[in-house]
């Protein structure tokens, strides 16, 4: 069973332009709204892949209403807890060339009732074949440890987790010692507290020290150069798919998707990372934040490269 917990959704209003022009004026030619935050966007790729998920979280207003019938309607189960704030609206703005802007609203801020409501919930499900996916940004009125709680609270039933988030929120996180991590190259300079752009070398030293405090597999991506991924005994690196891009917005998300399917579905490590990279390079063809199809996944699977991650960081 898979858990994806949204503690801020969204509505995603992606508008499409020519060009960006600050200060004047910007015609639209095209806008897709879409249920959105990072754990929904996660529940929408494995529906599309052909898997189940429950979507959990926190929904308010008019826009949670749309959030909750845009999850029935693609038949996602959900099991929000209803509060009376407005849930937020997140704008994207897509350029012609594909360059994209985001401006993100904070969102509610929850109470603590609120947050123990959430709690009881996760609990309600876990179980050893359970996994959380617990994926993006903290509301207002949560503490930055409020994944490693979560963590711990589902560890205790014998649940696993899998962590896709950033800031103080990822490194607290770390300490509760999540399963599986999706961090992308900037999330692990911020970690690491470095100033320069990593290398692959140092994000192969990174995750493996990051290894080392218990977490089993770390899938980072990288954008136009792939990604990377690691376990104990097994780490490899995939070039990038040429595909068109649409957008790049939910290519994460639905790399955490597929993560959490092959969890669930016991795939062996080839199979993981060819699933991973197929679903990521098919979301970038999408408009806004819509999942690619599975058949568009099963097409770029057959596509993906797996090289030896010593060899491509080696030395020349």
């Amino acid at each position: 069973m898979i858990i994806t917990v949204t503690m801020n959704p969204a509505i995603d209003k992606t508008v499409e332009i020519e060009m960006l022009k600050p200060g004047g004026l910007n015609r639209i030619r095209h806008v897709e709204w879409d249920a959105g935050g990072k754990g929904v966007n996660v529940s929408k790729t494995i529906r599309e892949l052909g898997y189940s998920s429950t979507a959990v979280g926190f929904l308010g207003g008019n826009t949670g209403e749309m959030i909750r019938d845009a999850l029935d309607k693609r038949e996602i189960e959900n099991d929000f807890v209803q509060i009376e704030t407005e849930t937020r609206t997140n704008t994207k703005v897509l350029e012609a060339d594909g360059t994209v802007t985001e401006l993100n609203e904070p969102g509610p801020v929850i109470t603590r009732e609120q947050t123990e409501k959430l709690f009881a919930k996760l609990e309600s499900y876990a179980g050893k074949h359970t996994l959380f996916v617990l994926s993006g940004s903290i509301p207002g009125g949560a503490d930055d440890n409020i994944y490693a709680k979560i963590i711990r609270l589902v560890h205790k039933k014998g649940a696993s987790v899998l962590l896709d988030t950033d800031g103080n929120a990822f490194r607290n996180a770390l300490e509760a010692v999540p399963d599986i991590i999706k961090p992308n190259r900037e999330e692990l300079e911020e970690y690491a507290g470095l100033d320069h752009p990593v290398s692959e070398r140092e994000i192969l030293s990174i995750v493996r020290e990051i290894l080392k405090k218990g977490v089993r597999m770390a899938a980072v991506s990288m954008g136009s150069d792939g990604a990377l991924f690691v376990y104990r005994n097994y780490a490899v690196r995939c070039p990038a798919l040429p595909v068109r891009s649409e957008s790049t917005v939910g290519a994460g998300d639905a790399m955490a998707a597929a993560l959490a399917c092959a969890w669930e579905q016991g795939f062996d490590n080839d199979r993981t990372v060819r699933l991973c990279m197929a679903a990521s390079a098919g979301a970038v063809t999408t408009a806004g934040t819509k999942p690619p199809s599975r058949e568009l996944v099963d097409q770029l699977a057959a596509q993906v490269q797996i090289r030896s991650a010593e060899e491509a960081v080696k030395p020349l």
